[in-house]
């Protein structure tokens, strides 16, 4: 038997993960238009830590040893990084058109498993990169081409760019963490030290959220979490080459729940730069992938 075979189970996961991942963007964006990325990502990381205690000591579990903790930490920094740069560029690009953009994340968990994990990577995804900037640059061209251009616009699709290329590494974390950990103890660290780190900045910038929005965010914690937990069981049970492409059902939910949350339409520029960056990734991960037997 194929390993590839074996990895149907946890593709699937996966993708599941993704979908309400993309749901729980759609409820960020309307949280961050109303109150700003900060209060909403520290609110939402005390809830999620609290929940994620909770699950974490009902296992009983045992104290990770110093290698998982340190693994733990870089993943909350490098999260901490891609959140708060990913929603607050959501708040100021349609949905589809910033999740266009985060498809660039796979090329650079490519090449990271090649660096990180020994992945093997062959030439040919050097050319899906090339093919992947390409579609990068036809979105960028379609929104900085119209009359609707801001300096909005500009700053919401740098902060988009830098998120992912963090979560690209984030990527690459994930398998590396769930080689060695439980998901509900990745879960409970990485909310656990990105509320530490929220918390740093609380003196100055957290606010009480007002009680209308504290439903929504209980909601989109709890899509996060379970998101969080079927990414980490799905990671843990196959390599990232076989995974990364179920990131691109994301942009079929960032259609639909733009159109339908916040009428956004979608541009050519957008379909073909997405398109593009699609086949690049999917190439890449063709190249990179070598059955074995076992």
């Amino acid at each position: 038997m194929k390993r590839t075979a074996s990895a149907t189970v946890p593709v699937l996961v996966c993708t599941l993960a993704i979908f309400l991942l993309s749901a729980m963007d759609a409820g960020m964006k309307s949280l961050v238009l109303a109150v700003g990325v900060y209060n909403v990502v520290l609110w939402r990381s005390v809830l999620a830590a609290g929940a994620s205690a909770a699950g974490w000591a009902a296992r009983s579990p045992s104290w990770p040893g110093p290698r998982a903790l340190r693994l733990h930490a870089l993943r909350a920094v490098i999260v901490g990084v891609v959140l708060v740069t990913f929603f607050w560029g959501l708040a100021r690009l349609p949905l589809a058109e910033a999740i266009g953009l985060s498809f660039i994340a796979p090329l650079f968990a490519l090449f990271l498993a090649a660096l990180l994990l020994g992945e093997r990577i062959q030439a040919q995804a050097v050319w899906a990169a090339v093919l992947g900037l390409a579609g990068v640059g036809i979105i960028v061209a379609g929104q900085f081409g119209g009359t609707t251009y801001t300096q909005d616009t500009l700053l919401g699709t740098l902060s988009i760019l830098v998120s992912t290329v963090f979560y690209g590494f984030n990527l690459i974390l994930t398998r590396k963490q769930a080689q060695i950990a439980h998901p509900i103890e990745i879960m409970f660290f990485q909310n656990l030290v990105l509320l530490v780190i929220m918390g740093l900045a609380a003196p100055w910038l957290a606010e009480l959220l007002p009680r209308e929005y504290w439903l929504p965010l209980v909601g989109v914690t709890v899509l996060s979490l379970l998101g969080q937990y079927l990414m980490s069981w799905a990671y843990a049970r196959a390599e990232a080459q076989y995974l990364i492409s179920t990131e691109y059902s994301a942009f079929i939910w960032a259609i639909a729940l733009g159109w339908l949350f916040f009428d956004e339409a979608v541009s050519w520029e957008t379909l073909a730069g997405a398109t593009l960056i699609i086949l690049s990734c999917w190439f890449a991960a063709r190249a990179s992938m070598r059955p074995v037997e076992g």
